[in-house]
């Protein structure tokens, strides 16, 4: 089965990638785009037996810094 993994900064959290997009996007003449929050996605494939608490562990030990990320995770079916 394959999980996703979608991992951000929390809110208040400086994003300097984020503002480093927007200044591009600025850059070649894009206009409106007001603010840019960079993150990322985490692709898993595992065994139909692993448990969302299992997931949830793996977010919390490895994967997203509770600290200044939030994470969500997605099962896809396939």
């Amino acid at each position: 089965m394959k999980v996703r993994v979608y991992v951000s900064l929390k809110n208040g959290v400086l994003d300097p990638q984020g503002r480093a997009i927007q200044h591009s996007l600025e850059g070649l003449g894009f206009t409106g785009v007001h603010d840019v929050r960079a993150g990322r996605l985490i692709e898993l494939d595992v065994d139909d037996a692993v448990t969302d608490e299992a997931l949830d562990d793996m977010c919390r030990k490895l994967l997203a810094n509770q600290v200044i990320e939030n994470y969500r995770i997605e099962r896809v079916a396939a």
